[in-house]
This record gives structure tokens, C-alpha cells and sequence, in this order.
């Protein structure tokens, strides 16, 4: 249950109802998705997250696709039950198979493991990237 009353879609305040109106244009869907409604109880906020995900959940170097994955990676180790059924959507949307999701998941599961380690034993970094 959220912590805070969701916004109405069809609010007449006008930052949120912008907001909302290119959530919708943006993402090509008929309603406004719960996270950008609880954000809408501060307009300023909700602007600020939006403009921040139209900026970077854009095809770029890296593919939407593997955008997607990272957000649903994230949100896996986050535990954020909302997140993770909105970018496991997104990547099914994006063409990602049950099985590729399994193994994706698996990855996860597995670097969460294997960080919680590396932290444990306090193991110094000697493989280090280069330096452009």
C-alpha cells in the first residue's frame, strides 16, 4: 500500500499534468504508471525524476535493451518489488526471452554473492581498468 495518496491522471495542476501528459506521448501507454503518480505529490520532484529518465533511458552507446536489464538488475538487488515487475515488462517488451530473463537473474544472484564476498574478505583490487 503506498505511503502517500497517488496523484489523480486527471489532475488540472499544471507541472504534473505536463508531466503526465509525456509520460504518456513518451512511452506510447493510455495511463499513467503508479511510481510518477506518488511522485506528483511534489511536482518540482516529479519533474526532476522524469526529466532525469527521458535523459538517460534513451538509446545512446548502450541499447535500450541493455538498459532495461541494468534497471531490472538494480532493481533485483534494490529489492524494489515495483521496479522489478516494471523493467522485467520493459524488457519482455524489448524482446528479452523467459529463458534469456533466467539468465540474466542468475547473473545477478551470482555478483550479488560474489561482491557480498569480495566486501566480506576485504580482497584489495588487483585487476584494475585502464585509464583513458
Amino acid at each position: 500500500m503506498s505511503t502517500v495518496k497517488l496523484v489523480d491522471e486527471n489532475t488540472k495542476h499544471p507541472k504534473v499534468k505536463a508531466v503526465f501528459d509525456d509520460i504518456k506521448a513518451t512511452k506510447k501507454i493510455d495511463r499513467v504508471p503508479n511510481i510518477w503518480r506518488a511522485l506528483a505529490t511534489n511536482p518540482d520532484h516529479l519533474e526532476l525524476c522524469w526529466t532525469r529518465l527521458k535523459a538517460i533511458m534513451q538509446p545512446g552507446k548502450v541499447d535500450m535493451l541493455t538498459k532495461e536489464i541494468i534497471a531490472l538488475a538494480v532493481s533485483v538487488t534494490n529489492s524494489c518489488r515495483y521496479c522489478i515487475n516494471s523493467h522485467t515488462a520493459a524488457t519482455q517488451k524489448l524482446g528479452l526471452s523467459t529463458e534469456a530473463l533466467g539468465e540474466v537473474l542468475a547473473v545477478v544472484g551470482l555478483y550479488n554473492q560474489m561482491n557480498k564476498l569480495s566486501d566480506a574478505y576485504q580482497v584489495e583490487p588487483d585487476i584494475l581498468p585502464k585509464l583513458e
